[in-house]
């Protein structure tokens, strides 16, 4: 099937790294642009595999590139609903080819070439056909198809715009039904290879979190392949409506992941929030000495008011990981009517980068706009801190209330104390509504309204 291919194909490359040490070239990625597109066309009448551009023999080492993955595909039982589950498989099969390395997705991609598969002779246009050949194979009803890649960067520009676009389309469609309309919620594996104790809950108001799939999405792949990576879960009873706990989904994740996550939380980063793969598109994380919730998404490349990069938190939380007050998610889901609603939502958003604003101004709160600070406006906890207080962020309200109550236990406590007690006082610099912290012989230790007091706290950067 791949004879003309000079490197082997077989899912057994899948999970395949490239470090820099060992790349000839990386295609897009964080200092490039590039993307991949999957869409119906039936006026598609034969195959073709090619490229427009630069091929790897007109590259050199260490070049970094502009990367354009279009797929065109005909079939009598394909429909537009099917190009989003579609084109993200488009993750997997690049990553069978052996000495081609391909992380997440739509206009995030990251993709690298190894020297060893260089020097075999591998060119592009050899993944062009390989990824062709394994959609048709993957796809039944996918009759015929055409795979270009782009490398020119005139012609990258102009293919992202446009993939933008259908993106767009495709996220506004998944804002017509909300969770309460539907019997139905999905599991989705696709990233199991990556993270093996990871399952993607999608629902109608939680998209998956590499923001390529959608509620409709799952439907259509589920419909089509029932065995597949994508499935139902019904929805069932549920437990906590506002943290969005189901007994269903429960069991299912607990099923899926050989018992390693047992409940999540789809709203809330706290106590039980969804585990992170590794190609969700951003990041949820607790601010303690704000009591606030920061975004972070992965085209920032500044350091976040933790003092890290997006990569450092990200490689905390992924990997199917269940790590409270971290949750990967999606730039969509930030535009659901339930985003985090049981931590407070945006009332408890206290920072995010400038770019994320301003995607999600129609969705933000107008009287709360101006009072979230972005990487613009501040960077340090302490000019965060100063940031609120100058625009009365209703963070603030939360904060006094909470000290009001931590003020009224010292007073008890204090009461209960004899005057020659020279305990050192200790400040709050940490609550959470449920602190999980585990213990040996597999016992789990549930602290619930914890308030966490110390003397002092350090904070030290690793070299």
């Amino acid at each position: 099937m791949f004879e003309d291919i000079p490197v082997e194909v077989s899912p057994m490359y899948e999970g395949e790294r490239i470090r820099a040490a060992n790349m000839f070239v990386e295609l897009a990625g964080p200092k490039s642009i590039g993307a991949e597109l999957v869409q119906v066309d039936d006026s598609l009448t034969e195959e073709k595999f090619e490229v427009i551009g630069s091929e790897l023999s007109d590259m050199n080492q260490g070049d970094i590139i502009p990367f354009g993955l279009k797929i065109a595909i005909k079939g009598e039982k394909l429909e537009q609903e099917l190009e989003g589950v579609i084109e993200r498989r488009t993750h997997d099969l690049c990553n069978y080819v052996q000495g081609f390395m391909h992380l997440n997705q739509r206009d995030q991609i990251w993709c690298r070439v190894s020297t060893e598969a260089k020097d075999a002779g591998f060119k592009l246009v050899h993944l062009a056909k390989a990824v062709g050949t394994l959609f048709k194979e993957e796809f039944p009803i996918i009759e015929t198809i055409a795979v270009t890649i782009l490398t020119k960067k005139e012609e990258v520009e102009e293919f992202v715009e446009g993939a933008k676009s259908t993106y767009s389309i495709r996220d506004a469609r998944s804002r017509e039904l909300s969770d309460e309309d539907v019997d139905v919620f999905y599991g989705c594996l696709m990233c199991q290879s990556f993270a093996p104790s990871h399952m993607c809950v999608v629902t109608p108001d939680r998209t998956a979190l590499c923001g390529a799939i959608n509620w409709f999405d799952c439907r259509a792949s589920a419909k089509m392949d029932p065995d597949g990576a994508i499935f139902e879960i019904e929805k069932g009873e549920v437990i906590d409506e506002e943290k969005g706990e189901y007994i269903n989904v429960n069991n299912m994740i607990s099923q899926k992941t050989q018992g390693e996550t047992e409940r999540v939380f789809l709203h809330s980063v706290f106590e039980y929030p969804h585990t992170s793969c590794g190609c969700f598109e951003a990041v949820a994380f607790y601010i303690p000495e704000l009591d606030g919730i920061g975004i972070v998404d992965r085209d920032f490349n500044g350091e976040t008011p933790l003092g890290i990069p997006f990569s450092s938190m990200a490689g905390q939380c992924s990997g199917g990981k269940q790590v409270e007050g971290f949750t990967g998610l999606s730039l969509e889901y930030m535009r659901s009517p339930k985003f985090l609603q049981a931590d407070g939502a945006y009332n408890r958003v206290v920072w995010l980068p400038q770019n994320i604003k301003e995607s999600l101004k129609e969705y933000i709160p107008k009287d709360l706009y101006d009072k979230i600070p972005t990487d613009a406006d501040a960077t340090k906890v302490k000019e965060i801190k100063t940031y609120l207080n100058d625009h009365n962020h209703p963070i603030l309200e939360r904060i006094a209330n909470q000290n009001q109550t931590d003020e009224e236990d010292e007073e008890d406590s204090v009461s209960t104390t004899s005057q020659e007690d020279t305990t050192p006082e200790y400040a709050p610099v940490m609550t959470s509504p449920e602190i999980s912290v585990p213990a040996s012989g597999g016992v789990r230790i549930v602290f619930k309204n914890a308030k966490i007091y110390a003397e002092k706290v350090i904070i030290k950067k690793k070299k």
